[in-house]
């Protein structure tokens, strides 16, 4: 099976319309694919499918939990089944939750480890088994790319549960890109090593962006540039992790 580059997009945690998933969506629709956005909230992915819609771009809601097995292999079977295998997947589900460790419940770390972790593999899986040929063949292209953090490479309280979990999810990157790239499948991990200027952090932490001032947040949009121009790399020179973060960040 061989996948047509530049055809269909699955943007897996796509939320606010403010935000990387929904950005991520808004750029592969310009670039003239079909985009699949998955996330939990019907409302919310409406919003981001309209905005494709209007733009004269196509874009289909699936609401879906990403650790849920039968929701991921639901995903992948809806896009296939209406334009095809995905060939530019954006895995972006993650929720920056904190606590003291000594406060925190099992659930709290376990939940957090299913999320980042045990959701970007059973994406990964499944974008593997459709898209590589089961001969071992290379007559494929397609990209994967996961959203980091700064807490994917260092842990520090009260975010250390979270961190746990991006650094596993940073792991699994590197192994798919490692037993993956050599067929086709190019991996990449992104850390985005600042605050995000869109709605999550403007709901929540609106201090936190004040006090950074003019560009002190990553660009949604440009996070989304970024993330295209990994798929569009040459096959000869791929990146598997760079880091992104505002000129003014310290680091």
């Amino acid at each position: 099976m061989k996948i047509e580059r530049g055809k269909v997009a699955l943007i897996v945690g796509v939320g606010a319309s403010e935000g990387i998933g929904a950005a991520s969506a808004r750029k592969a629709a310009r670039e003239g694919l079909h985009v699949f956005v998955a996330g939990r909230t019907q409302a919310k992915l409406d919003v981001v499918v309209g905005d494709i819609t209007e733009a004269g771009g196509r874009a289909t809601a699936i609401v879906a939990d990403t650790t849920n097995p039968d929701d991921v292999k639901r995903m992948f079977d809806i896009a296939e089944a209406e334009a095809g295998v995905p060939d530019f997947v954006v895995y972006n589900a993650g929720n920056n939750r904190f606590s003291a460790l000594t406060d925190m419940s099992n659930d709290f770390f376990e939940d957090l480890w299913r999320l980042c972790a045990f959701g970007g593999f059973l994406v990964g899986r499944e974008l593997a088994t459709r898209a590589l040929p089961s001969d071992g063949s290379r007559e494929t292209q397609a990209t994967l790319v996961f959203t980091g953090a700064t807490a994917s490479i260092r842990a520090k309280p009260p975010f250390t549960a979270f961190a746990s979990a991006k650094a596993a999810e940073r792991a699994l990157a590197h192994g798919m890109a490692r037993e993956f790239g050599p067929r086709g499948l190019h991996v990449g991990h992104a850390i985005i090593d600042g605050g995000v200027d869109g709605e999550q952090l403007k709901s929540r932490f609106a201090e936190f962006l004040d006090a950074k001032g003019e560009d002190g947040g990553l660009n949604v949009d440009a996070v989304a540039q970024a993330y295209w121009a990994l798929h569009m790399q040459h096959q000869t020179a791929w990146t598997l992790e760079l880091d992104l973060r505002p000129y003014k960040e310290q680091f």
